[in-house]
């Protein structure tokens, strides 16, 4: 198998090697592990593209890239350029510092990774570990992840629904508990949930010059979400399995809408 892995944290971050570890594990003796990654840090960024300015690229080591812009911009650079004589058969995304769960989902990098990987029919998967006081001081906070993640990923390789001939196909985003690998206790396929009354806000400060600069800020992460949904189901200690497509259609409400229709 080939995969190619990317992530929003950056080209250095520890979860990026954390990935590296699990990819190499799930691609086999005679696979192959392709990196392209941002060179910095974007966090937040969601699905954006640099379609006003070209992307440097820049290679670091055996199958190892660095880009100078989104993840989604290095699921592209991998397709079209990095691996462009053949493609991967799998995209990974991650595994992100903090969870990518509830109404975080729609600001991540990660997921914007997988999101593009999926408008270009390449199956994608968005790892993230979930970051909390029973795992945030360990040695390796990543290790929920390292551990459980070859499993998980095999599993839903194996039973997953892809639909990649759809015009939009199905993408995943696993969540890992913020606990101890050794505490998980088991996995939950569930939906995006929220958390309500947490949103991000901007806190106002003046530099020494006296100029006027804001923080985005984010709001508390361990608020209950829905039974059944992704941020419980982690909170819970249970690892997130959530299908996704980037078809933003409320097709709960389109026949209800139909007395606007002239």
């Amino acid at each position: 198998m080939r995969i190619l892995i990317t992530n929003d944290d950056g080209i250095n971050a520890p979860g990026l090697k954390t990935l590296h570890a699990i990819a190499t594990d799930l691609a086999g003796a005679d696979g192959e592990v392709w990196t392209v990654a941002p060179a910095f840090e974007q966090s937040g960024v969601g699905h954006c593209i640099s379609y006003t300015h070209p992307t440097m690229i820049a290679q670091l080591g055996e199958r190892r890239f660095a880009a100078e812009g989104s993840p989604a911009d290095c699921v592209l650079a991998g397709l079209y350029h990095v691996m462009k004589d053949a493609a991967p058969d799998l995209v990974l995304s991650g595994v992100n510092r903090g969870n990518n769960a509830a109404e975080n989902t729609l600001y991540s990098g990660t997921i914007g990774a997988a999101i593009e990987a999926a408008l270009q029919g390449i199956p994608a998967i968005a790892l993230s570990q979930y970051f909390g006081p029973d795992n945030k001081d360990l040695d390796d906070p990543f290790e929920a992840a390292l551990v459980h993640a070859p499993c998980t990923l095999r599993a839903l390789l194996a039973q997953g629904i892809w639909q990649q001939d759809a015009d939009y196909g199905i993408f995943y985003n696993i969540n890992f508990p913020p606990v101890p690998a050794s505490a998980v206790k088991g996995t939950r396929v569930v939906t995006q949930g929220r958390r309500k009354g947490v949103n991000f806000s901007v806190q106002a400060d003046t530099s020494p010059t006296g100029r006027d600069f804001l923080w985005v800020r984010g709001g508390p992460q361990h608020g209950a979400t829905a039974q059944g949904s992704d941020a419980q189901a982690n909170l819970d200690g249970f690892i997130s399995v959530t299908p996704m497509r980037a078809d933003l259609t409320a097709h709960d409400v389109m026949n209800d809408l139909k007395g606007l229709e002239t």
